[in-house]
């Protein structure tokens, strides 16, 4: 497969999407190139409607586009089936959402282990790894706490263990404040810069431009093109 340069973990290559409705051919991306160095912190913002979170799917290689190229770890995945991308973004990116999709019946271990069991690790490893994230991100205290037990700011800790537990290239993060208060939103991103810094490769899809400014680069898309950072 076509390769990029080794210092590129995410590249896109004049990429256009087009959605459907009915006969109606809607543009999400007109053509849009831009390339994410290892160890870069990303910011990409824009209006609703802008391509924001379509850019996010090419990133997170969770859709691929109509047209152009989208590299993933040096692999062209453009053309790839589900399961081939599926095990290409499984071990290269993990993600945390604004809403924290955690299991409410499940503790703090139990919900980052979750990750690990369809990578068939052992019991043992599942849970030793689940620990040593969550002490990572400040929650060794409340390793078998649920959700309903915990904070909005904690579960969203829970959220960045489990997609650290599979010790991803990329965390791809959308909104990750959006549900959070100002100060808490803040601690979550200084866990993110913190993770930067030891040379985690961080991409997050904002609107808060206060958010946004932890980024060291941040990217402006509207109307389906990059209008400025790309």
């Amino acid at each position: 497969m076509a390769k990029l340069v080794s210092d590129v973990i995410i590249g896109l290559k004049d990429v256009k999407k087009s959605y459907w409705m009915g006969d109606i051919e809607v543009p999400a991306l007109r053509g849009v190139s831009l390339t994410i160095k290892r160890a870069e912190f990303v910011s990409i913002m824009g209006p609703s409607g802008s391509g924001k979170s379509t850019l996010m799917n090419m990133i997170g290689s969770l859709d691929v586009p109509t047209d152009g190229k989208v590299f993933l770890d040096g692999v062209d995945i453009s053309s790839l089936g589900e399961s081939e991308l599926a095990q290409v973004r499984g071990k290269t990116i993990g993600f945390v959402f604004q809403k924290f999709n955690l299991i409410t019946s499940m503790n703090a271990v139990e919900n980052v282990c979750l990750p690990l069991i369809f990578l068939e690790v052992s019991e043992g490893e599942r849970i030793e790894r689940a620990v040593k994230v969550l002490e990572q991100v400040g929650l060794g205290h409340r390793l078998e706490h649920k959700p309903t037990e915990l904070s909005g700011g904690e579960q969203q800790r829970v959220a960045l263990a489990r997609a650290l537990v599979v010790e991803p290239e990329v965390l791809l993060a959308d909104e990750p404040t959006g549900n959070l208060d100002s100060k808490t939103g803040h601690e979550i991103m200084e866990v993110l810069s913190e993770l930067n810094e030891e040379g985690k490769t961080i991409v997050i899809v904002t609107h808060e431009k206060d958010i946004a400014k932890y980024a060291e680069r941040k990217v402006m898309i509207k109307d389906g093109s990059i209008v400025k950072g790309g």
